[in-house]
């Protein structure tokens, strides 16, 4: 299927019929969002991948009772991000360098560690709003991946991270939940959505050329 024939048909599913994605197409998708651009490259998020149908079920009741696509998903994304961005996770991203990057010389290693650290010595709420910003990108490069994968996704804000992160143990792991995004099969059934065309400004409305 052309790219933009993708786009065009893909939409935030409302309800989902619980049918399971393949593990290829899920990997898939999970490596679009590792390898999407973050800003200095850090990835200052983790993916907590939800497949028990337990626990969807305990996001759905205490955390977004209204998002029904949730237990009818066949897994939840949960993007979440680094609350601080601490010494040890800036010490883990610089040896990744080191390791992946062989050639590069020490000094150019020394010098862009010291310009990450001066760009991110600021509060830890700049810093998490920062974050949630690479995030969303990541999130993007998936919602395009399933596209093109021909699974049915949903991006979701509509629900309490309070909640949320207190029934994953987010705040132990020093991170805060900042969307989630449900992929499965739409239940064309019962969702209303599916059938109406997409709502976009035209190019002469959204474009300006300068």
């Amino acid at each position: 299927m052309h790219f933009i024939e993708s786009l065009n048909k893909r939409y935030a599913s409302k309800q989902m019929n619980g049918k399971k994605v393949s593990p290829e197409k899920v990997t898939t998708i999970l490596e679009s969002i590792r390898l999407a651009p973050t800003s200095l490259g850090l990835q200052p998020f983790k993916v907590l991948v939800v497949e028990s149908q337990e626990l969807k079920d305990k996001i759905f009741e205490k955390a977004a009772q209204g998002q029904p696509q949730i237990p009818n998903s066949s897994q939840v994304l949960v993007f979440a991000c680094y609350k601080s961005i601490t010494t040890e996770i800036l010490d883990e991203y610089t040896q990744r360098i080191v390791t992946q990057r062989p050639t590069l010389p020490l000094a150019k290693v020394t010098a862009y560690r010291q310009m990450i650290d001066k760009s991110l010595n600021r509060p830890d709420k700049e810093n998490f709003n920062w974050a949630a910003r690479q995030a969303y990108i990541a999130l993007g490069f998936a919602l395009t991946a399933a596209a093109v994968e021909q699974v049915d996704s949903v991006p979701i804000e509509g629900y309490n991270p309070a909640a949320l992160d207190e029934l994953l143990g987010l705040e132990d792991k020093n991170l805060g939940s900042v969307c989630m995004m449900a992929i499965g099969y739409r239940d064309e059934a019962t969702d209303y959505n599916a059938t109406l065309p997409k709502v976009r400004k035209n190019k002469t409305e959204l474009f300006d050329f300068l």
